[in-house]
């Protein structure tokens, strides 16, 4: 946990934001695999750990702004819950590690809830994502859960983005020791990776090395020599000479800040001169990005930006033509960069995805484009500092879609098809860093990890 004075300040601005009203937090409960007593690893709720800290199942809290109070729902171990899981600290005892004094039974929250509807109290909730608490809101507000999504208070939505947007000193230097850890591990799968292994041996690898640090995966390890496959999570296929690794993988540290980096290396000791080619335009496409950004810029920008430079190293090797400017306003890019530039990273990997992109990633002034490929940017806006968040551009061959766009005939004016054939089995390269957004520019967080041509092959060697 911080201090209990950093989760009582984002209690205060909460309320000073929201003025009037019930905010209420449902944190999460344990989930059986296959039956009931056979758990998930647990995870609390993100906006439950960022207002109160307190990393356990079973929990719920609510800021009455109205009656000037803060409860926190739940329930202490009962003798043979001891048996099982051991001792822990009474509530009572966490909650005032949060700077709250008042701790009720679970079960009360129901009625609690009820009593301030009839009472005329406006309930801000965020939109559930958990069945368990999509039943509880259900008894607690008379709100189908199909239409709770849509329901949930928009005040409140964005009443946590303001705060949870912007890094505090102690949220970067957690997540700055994601990102170490996250880097020690891509450098473990550069260095150990060798012909005839299964991914599945270098996957578990870095699952292990996240583990042991006392946190876990901030994700499910993508990690694949179909890297054309963007959130490959297969770890059968063989690694073969002639073939490129790649891994997108991040490590979440104990108090579950997430780092998330993506690497590209060859399995043998060198890229192909093929390989190198599209390598090093995704890598000069990251690096440039990187360079642009500030305060006030638009990430939509960088995004467009990245695309056409990408696209330029692709005419340079034959497989795009005609005006680059019209290809990339058109989408013809999106043939092989079908994603986003990136996307902001915190507590969350795809940091508030729960309380939906418009809110996080887009304003009045930037929406969402319906263009394949931009579609797919989950971070548009302008940028603030204090925000944290991902670098990844990629260039992939995926068979699939050049037969559909080459089959309807879309962008022949841009897209050398005869020359992408050359490529229909060459798979993908994404390269990614995590990067602050400070007063006057940036800073790549972390120590630095391999990413030239010459340092890969380094370690390759």
């Amino acid at each position: 946990m911080f201090s209990a004075n950093t989760y009582q300040s984002r209690r205060n601005r909460l309320k000073k934001d929201l003025k009037s009203g019930l905010a209420l937090f449902l944190g999460n409960n344990d989930v059986g695999m296959n039956y009931a007593g056979n758990t998930y690893h647990f995870r609390q709720d993100s906006n439950f750990l960022y207002f109160f800290g307190i990393d356990k199942p079973g929990l719920a809290a609510v800021v009455d702004i109205d009656n000037d109070r803060e409860i926190i729902f739940g329930d202490d171990l009962t003798v043979e819950d001891v048996v099982w899981m051991g001792a822990m600290p009474a509530l009572k005892s966490l909650a005032a590690e949060v700077g709250v004094s008042e701790k009720l039974p679970f079960k009360r929250l129901i009625n609690f809830v009820k009593k301030a509807r009839r009472a005329g109290q406006t309930i801000h909730f965020l939109p559930p994502y958990r069945h368990d608490n999509m039943l509880l809101l259900k008894d607690m507000m008379n709100i189908v859960p199909k239409k709770q999504k849509a329901s949930a208070s928009a005040a409140f939505i964005r009443a946590v983005v303001a705060q949870r947007a912007h890094k505090s000193a102690e949220e970067i230097a957690e997540m700055e020791r994601a990102v170490d850890i996250s880097g020690a591990m891509h450098i473990a799968a550069m260095q150990r990776a060798r012909e005839g292994q299964v991914e599945a041996e270098l996957a578990g690898m870095v699952e292990g090395m996240a583990v042991s640090t006392g946190g876990n995966l901030s994700y499910p390890v993508i990690l694949s020599v179909n890297g054309q496959i963007l959130h490959n999570h297969y770890h059968g296929n063989i690694l073969k000479r002639g073939q490129m690794v790649l891994g997108d993988f991040g490590a979440e540290t104990a108090m579950h800040y997430a780092g998330d980096i993506t690497r590209t290396f060859p399995v043998g000791r060198k890229f192909t001169p093929k390989q190198k080619d599209i390598y090093q335009i995704v890598l000069d496409a990251e690096v440039n990005a990187i360079k642009s950004l500030r305060p006030g810029v638009t990430y939509k920008e960088v995004h467009l930006n990245a695309a056409r430079q990408m696209a330029e190293g692709l005419k340079a090797l034959g497989l795009m033509q005609g005006n680059l400017d019209d290809a990339v306003a058109q989408g013809a890019h999106a043939l092989f960069f079908p994603h986003g530039l990136g996307h902001m990273i915190g507590l969350d990997v795809h940091d508030m995805e729960d309380l939906g992109e418009q809110y996080v990633g887009y304003s009045d002034s930037v929406q969402r484009s319906s263009q394949f490929g931009t579609a797919y940017l989950r971070l548009g806006r302008a940028l603030e500092p204090g925000f944290v968040l991902t670098v990844e551009p990629g260039l992939y061959f995926i068979p699939q879609l050049i037969d559909q766009w080459r089959r309807k005939k879309m962008f022949p004016e841009f897209i050398n098809y005869k020359k992408v054939a050359q490529y229909r089995h060459f798979g993908g390269v994404r390269i990614e860093d995590n990067v602050l957004i400070t007063d006057n520019g940036h800073r790549i967080l972390g120590k630095p990890i391999p990413k030239t041509v010459e340092e890969v092959e380094g370690l390759r060697s």
